[in-house]
């Protein structure tokens, strides 16, 4: 399911995941001086903080994670020098990461985050547009719980609709009663 926000005039995407939700990074970093959003990702990814954010991230929430034996500060060495380029789609292939997401594609394509990702990138990014992320996000969820809470509810009063349906049958004399109030409200 995709869902969008509006944070300080920028529209962004949000798909649902089985492990979370995933924001567009592409769409947030459309907010900087940059011309590609790419780059602007890519820059973000060049940096020291950022790749031990995700090396960490992917340690504690990817079981199936795959740091190849490299230990962290090899794999800083190499991220960081000027000759090695790190893109969303080499971290993703390399190490078998579910952090970050690329999608190709004009409409509905770019760079996905885990919503904590995402957040750090905002952080990297700009902290005072984090901070209305923040507040979109939340306004989103809420109104999401409170939807789910109605369809609860609603189901909830369906099931007992039916069992008092169900008891109706088993009563003797009721069961002339109950279909024709059954038709009645299938006439309306």
């Amino acid at each position: 399911m995709s869902k969008k926000i509006t944070v300080k005039g920028i529209e962004i995407k949000i798909t649902e995941r089985e492990d979370g939700d995933y924001v567009s990074l592409t769409d947030i970093a459309r907010q900087s001086d940059e011309d590609e959003p790419r780059f602007v990702i890519r820059n973000w990814m060049k940096n020291s903080g950022t790749l031990r954010f995700l090396w960490t991230w992917e340690k504690l929430y990817n079981p199936k994670f795959n740091s190849k034996g490299v230990q962290m500060d090899t794999f800083m060495g190499q991220a960081t020098d000027n000759l090695r380029k790190i893109t969303p789609e080499k971290w993703i292939k390399e190490y078998n990461a579910i952090g970050l997401v690329s999608k190709r594609g004009r409409h509905g394509g770019g760079t996905f985050a885990h919503t904590n990702i995402a957040l750090e990138f905002c952080s990297w990014l700009s902290p005072e547009f984090k901070v209305y992320m923040i507040k979109e996000f939340e306004r989103l969820k809420s109104e999401e719980s409170k939807r789910l809470n109605y369809e609860w509810h609603i189901s909830k009063i369906t099931d007992n609709v039916d069992e008092i349906r169900a008891l109706l049958d088993t009563i003797p004399g009721q069961l002339e009663k109950h279909k024709r109030i059954k038709d009645f409200s299938e006439e309306e």
